[in-house]
């Protein structure tokens, strides 16, 4: 087997289709006789279905069909509630509150659908579903998370006193009181990681259809598996082999299409009820109120260090607004994911922290690029950098006095973590001296020169990564037509997998990369969890390792045969089976030939041996102006550890895209409901501002391969997450530095012109 790292990077396989036109995006496909679905959606955040009148609408024109909850429960259909992984906060547990395909008795948001119409055209369902009549009655609601914790605030659930439905306490109270009683430093910081709006390229989509006497379902999803083991459970009541779920391209997920959403779920459930093809396909309106958001947590952080500025404990408090229905990942992120990396790069003694879910009547938060790690490394990394301020310590200093050596790996944290490589130091000199740390003085003189105030800021951060799943699969199928095509458990999503995996399986068996085929996307074919958690490159790329090996020892027994050889005679090399010193060989591709099929198969299901933690340092340096409060970031430089890289470029888009939306966050993005109505009041992109290429600068990103993973044979770590978790802190300090002389001591996401403006002017006055 070839050696991991020596050829030149490949073209992008996706790109030809791609930037063609051939993507085979869900929206895309269509089918003779389909009938388009339209949902209609709830106005009020908080209501009582009276009554529902379907009957002007399916007397519509071009009207097949009109479904209520009543329909989908008298099929039984289940709800997508999930059994409660932890207790209230009067240490019960809560009565998981059912998530319903269509709202049934109450509405708990704006957007949540009630009334499905389905017609032979879009136009002709869209007509339709305005002459469907709900009679509401309005009850109050409570659109965030102090209106929430409110005294006497309105019950979202009733099984959610005090609108917390689940809580979590992590670490140790006492000995943390200890620390913090001894310190010599206490800083402590509220930060409100604001609301996020996950706005894929592409909106959802699903066609469902019949072939025969099953059931397929295309859709743009992140793990195909999952999302067909859902259907057949919760909403078809179907066996497994009577499902197919197939993925093509899918423009972007961002954690929005992991697995399938109740809205979504309608159309299949349709097409079984129709017996003929029904096509769904989300209004970008209908993406901002009803499918599932990212971020919204209150924190109260602080850190405890003694005279020379070294950590001695962390407290959070940590009220994650999870949206009106508890989702799996909405539930599981802030109370047990996020906290993994609170700890980040610093060997933190001890630690205590109260984490709590609260329910509003607002969408269902879901997962998002980073999944609770960008909330959690934030905090700590505004607190590093304010405690470098009250200590009168470098903060690049500050970092250093308190990483985690190289020596103390493998290092279990204080969440009971365990990180099995990094050298953290290794990559904030990198930094250092890739952002010319020592030339800000004179670029910041030469900003105020020009009436600017300019900051610089910096972050470190560690990533945890695999989404708790270790294992993957790569099926390895061997055509006697001089294909290699490779079955994957991960799903391309717009990050170049195909590329990746193609690049590595050329490496490793020294044959052409055009001769590859990576194939994604069908239940049928493959399992696992699919893609999330930066889990792809390393987990699945160990899958296509371990599966090479074995074609291999597969491909050395039939050469052997068919050599007439001893198998240890037979040596492997750049697509030739040979005798060992002689001329007698056998191509692979013509010894798949010779097989009965045609073709050798090799099932292959590998398993990593722990979690991969990919880490790194930011520095940005920012101008602002004073007088309007605007935000220019004039230099962003990154150094990071994702291991070995499969394939470089690909790694540097994923940090640069990663990057855009952690500064997207920091300077503009924020999902705002109005408190008293619940009515969203960002949505669309008139309201919700989204970072464009001329509100970021050139990227000066560079990797150090020095420090590969232990935890794979690959030594790779993950990267798809990295850019998010890092930027945001980087950029959020870098503000905080231009600001701190005028007195500002703290400022929210997103630092819009007008807010920064406003902290200018009240610490002036």
């Amino acid at each position: 087997m070839a050696a991991f790292g020596k050829a030149q990077y490949i073209s992008r396989v996706e790109d030809q289709r791609l930037l063609t036109g051939k993507g085979g995006f869900a929206d895309n496909v269509t089918r003779t006789g389909q009938v388009e679905m339209v949902l209609v959606r709830s106005p009020h955040a908080h209501a009582a279905i009276r009554s529902i009148d379907i009957a002007a609408a399916k007397a519509a024109p071009g009207v097949v069909a009109v479904y209520t909850w009543a329909d989908m429960a008298a099929d039984g259909v289940d709800t997508f509630a999930f059994p409660a992984m932890f207790p209230r906060a009067d240490g019960k547990k809560p009565e998981m509150t059912p998530r319903r395909s269509l709202a049934h008795e109450v509405v708990r948001h704006v957007g949540e659908p009630v009334v499905a119409v389905l017609a032979a055209t879009r136009a002709q369902a869209q007509d339709a579903a305005e002459l469907v009549e709900i009679d509401y009655d309005m009850l109050p609601a409570v659109a965030d998370t102090r209106s929430a914790l409110a005294e006497g605030a309105p019950l979202v659930w009733h099984d959610a006193p005090g609108n917390i439905i689940a809580v979590n306490r992590i670490g140790d109270q006492a000995r943390t009181d200890a620390a913090f009683a001894a310190a010599a430093h206490v800083v402590s910081l509220e930060i409100e990681h604001q609301r996020l709006i996950v706005n894929a390229m592409e909106p959802r989509a699903v066609l469902a259809e019949w072939d025969g006497d099953r059931m397929v379902v295309h859709i743009g999803s992140q793990n195909p598996s999952v999302t067909r083991d859902t259907l057949c459970d919760t909403i078809l009541k179907m066996p497994k082999d009577k499902v197919r779920v197939l993925v093509r391209d899918i423009g972007g997920g961002f954690g929005m299409k992991v697995g399938i959403q109740p809205d979504e779920s309608v159309a299949v459930w349709a097409c079984k009820m129709l017996k003929r093809p029904v096509k769904w396909r989300a209004e970008r309106g209908e993406e901002f109120a009803g499918t599932t958001a990212g971020r919204d947590q209150l924190h109260n952080a602080s850190l405890a260090l003694d005279k020379d500025g070294r950590i001695l404990g962390l407290r959070l408090e940590a009220w994650a607004n999870i949206g009106a229905y508890p989702a799996r990942a909405g539930v599981v992120i802030p109370l047990f994911v996020g906290p993994k990396v609170v700890t980040g790069t610093y060997d933190v003694p001890t630690l205590d922290l109260r984490l709590a879910c609260v329910v509003t009547n607002t969408a269902t938060i879901g997962a998002y690029r980073g999944a609770g790690r960008p909330e959690c490394l934030l905090d700590l990394e505004r607190l590093m950098d304010t405690a470098a301020r009250q200590t009168g310590i470098d903060p690049a200093e500050l970092r250093r006095r308190n990483f985690v050596k190289p020596s103390q790996m493998p290092y279990r944290t204080a969440m009971g973590e365990t990180y099995d490589s990094g050298d953290f130091d290794l990559f904030l000199s990198g930094v250092l001296k890739a952002a010319d740390w020592d030339g800000f003085a004179a670029r910041k003189t030469a900003a105020e020169a020009r009436g600017k105030l300019y900051g610089r800021g910096l972050a470190t951060y560690v990533e945890w990564t695999s989404a708790n799943v270790l294992q993957e699969m790569a099926h390895y199928e061997v055509l006697g037509d001089g294909k290699l095509r490779i079955w994957m458990g991960t799903q391309g999503m717009g990050q170049g997998l195909q590329t990746s995996f193609t690049q590595l399986a050329a490496e490793l068996l020294g044959i052409d990369a055009g001769k590859i085929e990576i194939a994604m996307g069908d239940s049928d074919k493959v399992g696992g969890v699919g893609s999330m958690g930066s889990r792809s490159a390393y987990i699945g790329g160990s899958a296509v390792a371990s599966g090479t090996r074995k074609l291999l020892d597969k491909g050395r027994e039939l050469a052997a045969d068919a050599l007439e050889a001893a198998v240890g005679d037979i040596q492997y090399e750049a697509g030739t089976f040979r005798i060992v010193g002689t001329d007698r060989a056998v191509d692979l591709f013509a010894l798949a030939a010779r097989q009965p099929q045609k073709r050798i198969f090799i099932e292959n299901v590998n398993s990593v041996d722990g979690i991969a933690w990919p880490n790194g340092a930011h520095v940005a340096e920012v101008e602002i102006d004073p007088d309007t409060g605007k935000v220019e970031i004039a230099r962003y430089t990154t150094v990071d550890d994702v291991g070995r890289p499969l394939h470089r470029p690909i790694v540097f888009g994923q940090i640069h895209g990663g990057c855009a939306q952690g500064i997207g966050q920091a300077l503009l993005e924020g999902a705002v409901y109005d408190a008293d109505s619940g009515q969203l009041l960002t949505g669309s992109f008139m309201d919700y501002a989204m970072p464009r290429a001329d509100d970021l600068p050139t990227f000066n990103n560079t990797l150090d391969d020095s420090v590969p993973a232990r935890s794979n044979p690959l030594g790779v770590k993950g990267v798809g997450e990295s850019g998010t978790v890092g930027s945001t802190p980087t950029t959020l300090n870098a503000i905080m530095d231009a600001l701190w002389p005028l007195g500002v001591r703290n400022i929210q996401m997103p630092a819009t012109p007008h807010r920064v403006w406003e902290a200018i002017q009240a610490a002036r006055e």
